[in-house]
């Protein structure tokens, strides 16, 4: 068998998730977290992340960009995304709480209208604000 890297703009929505789970499940291993992909989103996450330490699990919204929803607002959920090849976990809330600092998405039609916001290309400052949430 010849094995062939993929490209990912080739993959469909569900591979796309597959995908992204089995990076940001790779990220998580070296900081000693077992990731197990539930089939539905449980709580509003699409995957547990179990600590080795038995102590602690996350529950994780995978999102293939910078985004924010009302929907996740006071559950405790992490959220993780890539940017520019590099992967951020951060609590949803703290990433609304940086968005509002850095940013103007909370005033958009978007987050008003429709709940909420999503980004490819984060500006600067939000950037810099989470390099503390970088894996």
């Amino acid at each position: 068998m010849s094995l062939r890297k993929i490209r990912y703009r080739d993959l469909n929505s569900p591979q796309r998730q597959i995908f992204n789970f089995q990076k940001i499940a790779g990220q998580l291993a070296d900081y000693g977290f077992n990731c197990i992909k539930l089939a539905d989103d449980w709580r509003g996450a699409d995957f547990l992340a179990y600590h080795k330490d038995g102590k602690s699990t996350l529950k994780v919204q995978l999102k293939s960009r910078v985004s924010i929803a009302k929907k996740y607002r006071g559950k405790s959920l992490y959220v993780a995304f890539p940017v520019d090849g590099a992967w951020y976990l951060v609590t949803h809330d703290k990433l609304v709480a940086l968005v509002r600092e850095h940013t103007r998405w909370l005033s958009s039609p978007s987050w008003r209208q429709h709940g909420g916001y999503s980004s490819g290309k984060p500006n600067r400052e939000l950037l810099a604000a989470l390099g503390r949430f970088k894996l």
